[in-house]
């Protein structure tokens, strides 16, 4: 519909006017739009933007209700911290099979001197050595145990970690914000209305920098290419107009047939490229205004 209404308020390339020859093209003013949709369903508590207000990039102007959403983070916290508190100590459940182990060691270490003076059997060398390796198994064996339990316990936090991330992008969601700069088109919900996720709230458009699609002839392309400054007349009705400086940002690969409000048969069967023309906006040029382009000459 918005092409359609740009053709239909596009004039005529290299036509004769009221004014002459003395233009290259001729087209109509846009923008770059953005309609931004409800991210997150739910009653909306607030949406502080009205028709023709400005709008930073990321400032939140509106809210989408998140008591459910907050409450859902509250449990989930609240199970996270039950999950941590059940991990073991390993230093502290260790620390009694470690001490046993230190004294076997100091009462091997007599036995060995005992031995040597002949005051000790190699039994009872034995008998230590296996006491030894049995509680050097014990420790192994609960060292294991003990950190498969923790591993476990990790795992079962991350994953409630991740649930309260999604939450909270959830309830990041639930904010109203523009994600460019610029002016309130369209305003399509209210607040205390319902809304639904992909639901349109309203439409923005960058008002400060504006474009110019108009449309060159074939044999026009070679004197046209991207970064070309040019000049652009904007129309404001009567005698009112204004030069603007612009600069080619964008030139159609393909051709297009003229619209079809040109004046005669043998026009409306030229192909015709569409250029879009990056100009300054001062405050004055609105969208669908008529502007001509001039081609500086080199």
């Amino acid at each position: 519909m918005k092409r359609i209404l740009f053709y239909s308020a596009t004039l005529l390339t290299m036509v004769a006017c009221g004014r002459g020859n003395d233009f290259d093209a001729t087209g109509t003013f846009e923008a770059t739009e953005v309609v931004v949709s409800a991210e997150a369903a739910g009653r909306i508590l607030s949406f502080d933007a009205e028709e023709g207000d400005a709008v930073q990039a990321g400032r939140q102007i509106g809210a989408i209700d998140t008591v459910q959403l907050y409450l859902q983070k509250l449990q989930l916290e609240r199970q996270r911290a039950s999950v941590i508190s059940n991990r073991p100590d390993i230093r502290k459940q260790a620390a009694a099979l470690r001490e046993q182990i230190a004294k076997q060691e100091i009462e091997r270490g007599r036995v060995v001197n005992l031995l040597k003076d002949g005051a000790a059997t190699t039994k009872q060398l034995d008998d230590i050595d296996a006491s030894l390796k049995v509680l050097n198994g014990q420790l192994e064996a609960l060292l294991s145990t003990l950190g498969n339990n923790t591993a476990a316990i990790d795992e079962n936090s991350s994953a409630l970690e991740l649930q309260i991330a999604q939450i909270e992008d959830r309830l990041m969601k639930s904010r109203i914000a523009s994600p460019i700069s610029g002016t309130v088109l369209a305003k399509y919900s209210e607040q205390g209305e319902l809304a639904a996720v992909g639901r349109p709230l309203m439409k923005v458009a960058d008002m400060e920098n504006v474009y110019l699609r108009a449309y060159f002839t074939s044999d026009q392309l070679s004197s046209l290419k991207i970064g070309q400054e040019v000049t652009v007349t904007a129309d404001f009705g009567g005698d009112e107009q204004i030069d603007y400086p612009g600069r080619i940002v964008w030139i159609a690969s393909e051709s297009e047939f003229t619209p079809k409000n040109i004046q005669t048969k043998s026009s409306r069967a030229s192909l015709v490229y569409a250029v879009k023309i990056a100009v300054k906006n001062d405050g004055r040029l609105k969208l669908g205004l008529y502007g001509e382009v001039k081609l500086r000459k080199s």
